[in-house]
């Protein structure tokens, strides 16, 4: 009998959530909320344990957290709030919860329902933030944070491809500063496959060289909760 997972996306702006079967498919509508500010530790599990709640019947949860995991505990959550840094929201939730659960950095979830298996695959959430994750044949390199890098003119990825960042330049330059990032990581890594997920990516309109471009595939923002359904393949 197929076990039914709550699929947890927790991001800067919104909190997305799904009860998913197995094979991927869902039983229950996307539920999704705005991310109350401040979010503070407390502010966030209050908000998780409400919607957790209402979410209907299920027999384990997934979540995808904005933030470098290390057995549970959050280190920094820059796109939250300062107070995550240290922060045991395994065993809080542990305290709160009656069901088997299990967290990891929401661009390490989100790369896991986006791979093939193969090679070098780089998976870039282009959203609030810059997330990212790497993976070798299909292994995980966890808690990877290239938006914290710094690429041009001390500042990060993160500074200069995020959604403050595309506010203020606009779509165009947004782009031609991806198109520069893509190419840039390549040398870096050379990928053989690099995913493009988040909400921002339904804007991405890039100019690269054709040999590059094959290599760059737009992932949908739904694997972010989709991913969810890894954490437990391990």
């Amino acid at each position: 009998m197929s076990l039914l997972t709550l699929a947890i996306d927790v991001g800067g702006s919104t909190i997305k959530a799904i009860i998913l079967k197995d094979d991927g498919t869902a039983i229950s509508d996307r539920s999704l909320i705005h991310t109350p500010h401040p979010a503070t530790p407390d502010v966030i599990v209050a908000t998780l344990i409400d919607l957790i709640w209402t979410q209907g019947e299920f027999d384990r949860l997934s979540i995808g957290f904005p933030s470098v995991v290390e057995n549970g505990i959050t280190r920094g959550a820059i796109n939250l709030h300062p107070d995550w840094d240290g922060f045991p929201l395994a065993e809080v939730l542990s305290q709160k919860l009656g069901k088997p659960f299990r967290i990891a950095n929401d661009a390490d979830v989100q790369g896991c329902g986006a791979i093939a298996g193969y090679g070098v695959e780089l998976v870039i959430t282009l959203g609030t933030g810059f997330g990212s994750s790497l993976f070798l044949n299909g292994k995980l390199l966890p808690n990877l944070e290239i938006g914290q890098h710094i690429w041009r003119d001390r500042h990060t990825y993160e500074d200069l491809l995020g959604q403050a960042a595309l506010d203020q330049v606009g779509v165009e330059m947004w782009n031609s500063r991806l198109s520069e990032a893509i190419a840039t990581l390549y040398k870096l890594f050379n990928f053989d496959k690099i995913y493009l997920g988040g909400g921002n990516s339904r804007l991405v309109n890039l100019s690269l060289p054709p040999h590059l471009l094959t290599k760059v595939a737009i992932v949908s923002n739904d694997l972010g909760l989709i991913g969810g359904l890894y954490l437990w393949k391990s």
